[in-house]
């Protein structure tokens, strides 16, 4: 199981996590995509990544904008996994134009 992170730790990783804010034990970023084709199109890539990981964020779709939520739940809050899915939600995200 993947080790919590401590309170410094998660401030250093959100400096290099730009849109990521820290909500209690989650990483949360909101992304407004160009369409909401474009918005499925990113969830439907976070989907295959998450699974070849075997970790999965939280997802909320509304119209064209979605909503990231990271959490190692099995460790009780933000781990290294976290961290590392958030930056590459954040590469489809920009990849898809939002």
């Amino acid at each position: 199981m993947a080790e919590l992170l401590d309170d410094d730790a998660i401030t250093s990783a959100l400096d290099s996590l730009p849109g990521w804010e820290r909500d209690g034990d989650t990483l949360v970023r909101s992304a407004k995509l160009p369409s909401f084709l474009a918005a499925i199109g990113v969830v439907d890539r976070v989907a295959a990544i998450a699974e070849e990981r075997d970790h999965h964020p939280d997802i909320d779709i509304r119209w064209r904008t979605l909503t990231f939520r990271c959490s190692s739940h099995s460790a009780g809050g933000i781990t290294d996994l976290d961290t590392a899915l958030a930056a590459t939600i954040s590469e489809q995200v920009m990849a898809a134009g939002g």
